[in-house]
């Protein structure tokens, strides 16, 4: 399946259509973002609340709550990849991303904290 970005399930009508049966412009954005996370495989390493093979996407968004550079910060983690973080299992780089994409997935988990 091609992915696609947040504007990509915009312009698809996916918000549009969540925002027209009533439901809240940032659940909308959220439901749009854990959308785009199981798409791209993030759920295989992650979860949003507890640890998998990579760290709980909550703990992600509390760690770095107190950066104003979060959401730029974590889309180059998610881009580039990490080493050291978070114990000694690496995060691959994920090149299948577009920054677009990384940028929304960066911004989705910084909502969680």
């Amino acid at each position: 399946m091609k992915s696609m970005s947040f504007a990509a399930l915009a312009a698809a009508g996916v918000l549009g259509a969540m925002l027209s049966v009533g439901i809240p412009a940032a659940h909308a954005e959220a439901s749009a973002g854990l959308a785009l996370a199981q798409q791209q495989n993030c759920m295989s390493c992650h979860s949003v609340s507890r640890p998998v093979m990579g760290p709980a996407l909550h703990d992600v968004a509390a760690k770095y709550a107190g950066r104003e550079d979060a959401a730029t910060y974590l889309k180059r983690k998610i881009l580039d990849g990490s080493t050291g973080v978070w114990g000694p299992v690496p995060m691959p780089a994920n090149t299948q991303l577009t920054p677009d994409q990384a940028a929304t997935l960066a911004s989705w988990v910084m909502t969680l904290k």
